[in-house]
């Protein structure tokens, strides 16, 4: 089950960051109200997620997860480059949480 909670909370983190360039500096109530739940929602899931996995592994693959997120909706949202070397970067990403998916038991 914390794999799942881990997933959740990562998707989580993708909607607060992205979240973030929405509230145009805390300034929109809406999009500030809307990124500061999904953070709560996020460290709710990852903390959940951190009864049954190791510490060091969670929190790479929940920032790896977000990180991946927020690059792809940059990208698709905002416009944002999306250059070989950049996703190169992204995929070596991918691969660290897919390794450290691996040499996790459970």
């Amino acid at each position: 089950m914390g794999w799942f909670y881990l997933a959740g909370a990562g998707l989580f983190e993708v909607g607060w960051a992205v979240g973030l360039k929405f509230t145009h500096g805390f300034t929109r109530p809406v999009p500030t109200v809307l990124t500061v739940l999904s953070m709560i929602v996020s460290l709710g899931l990852l903390g959940l997620a951190l009864r049954t996995l190791p510490l060091g592994t969670a929190y790479a693959i929940w920032t790896g997860i977000g990180t991946i997120g927020t690059v792809a909706l940059g990208i698709i949202l905002f416009g944002e480059a999306a250059t070989a070397f950049r996703l190169a970067c992204v995929g070596l990403i991918l691969a660290g949480i897919v390794g450290l998916k691996l040499a996790t038991p459970g």
